[in-house]
């Protein structure tokens, strides 16, 4: 895993199509993709101190090398982008049931308290997301300021939608869980479709 390893061209060339493309482990990635066992070779050396900089390896490296395993477990049906982002988004659910527990305790009416946890469950979001899931493409500077409005613009019509389609569904079929899941799951994708093609776009 130090970076240093050699394989057959013609290895490569049949892996490469099978690649996840995420994280910056490759050797992982082709050890993972290989229909067959890799026969693999270890030649051992010694690091000498680190003369300047920093190790690279930190609980983030980690937390891409499980979700590395997954994509694989997974054989890339759902991207592991927006597992990462879904997973992000019910951390914002905790920050909206927190802070609005919170500043009812304070005796602020519900709906101004409901509306300052909404707002900070999305800046949640978007820090972690900024932080964790889209770490390769991490907005900084002015950038990192027009992506936070967009994101708030766009997350607001999400739920909105969701919110929307889960009323219709309710009436039609008078289920709170379907209609409640529906809303949610419309909600994840919108704001996952709109954070990936405009908020942190590639550039």
């Amino acid at each position: 895993m130090s970076g240093f390893f050699a394989l057959r061209r013609e290895t490569f060339e049949d892996l490469a199509p099978r690649l996840s493309g995420s994280g910056f482990k490759i050797l992982l990635d082709l050890l993972l993709a290989a229909p067959a066992p890799l026969r693999v070779r270890e030649l051992p050396y010694h690091f000498r101190p680190r003369a300047a900089g920093e190790s690279k390896l930190d609980a983030l490296v980690l937390a891409q090398f499980l979700g590395l395993l997954l994509d694989h477990a997974l054989h890339g049906l759902i991207p592991l982008r927006f597992l990462v982002f879904a997973a992000v988004g019910l951390i914002g659910v905790g920050v909206n049931l927190g802070v609005l527990g919170l500043l009812r305790l304070t005796g602020l009416a519900f709906e101004p308290a409901q509306s300052l946890a909404t707002l900070a469950a999305m800046g949640a979001n978007f820090w972690l997301n900024n932080t964790l899931t889209y770490r390769d493409q991490r907005l900084k500077g002015r950038r990192l300021w027009q992506g936070l409005v967009l994101f708030f613009a766009f997350s607001g019509l999400g739920a909105v939608a969701g919110v929307g389609i889960a009323q219709v569904l309710y009436e039609a079929h008078n289920s709170v869980s379907v209609s409640g899941l529906a809303g949610a799951l419309i909600a994840v994708v919108w704001n996952y479709a709109i954070a990936t093609t405009l908020v942190w776009r590639a550039r």
